[in-house]
């Protein structure tokens, strides 16, 4: 069994925000030597955070999207926000 974990950064953030915040993760059984591709979908509603004006929202930006099995090996994607 290996679990895949999707992460997310906020590169333009206007309040303090975590590094990594964990949006997803996935359990997928896999025999020895097996490789299996696994898709997640993000939208803007898993983008969404309380601002400094207390509105839970999500803001335009930079984000950085990282997957892989824990938080330090992992693939990362870039993109905006608008």
């Amino acid at each position: 069994m290996e679990t895949v974990q999707l992460y997310v950064q906020d590169m333009v953030e206007s309040v303090a925000r975590p590094i990594k915040e964990l949006k997803a993760f996935r359990k997928v059984e896999l025999a020895s030597d097996e490789e299996k591709e696994v898709a997640f979908r993000l939208t803007r509603e898993d983008l969404k955070f309380y601002t400094k004006e207390m509105l839970f929202a999500a803001e335009s930006g930079k984000f950085i999207v990282f997957v892989g099995p824990n938080v330090t090996e992992v693939q990362e994607e870039r993109f905006t926000l608008s």
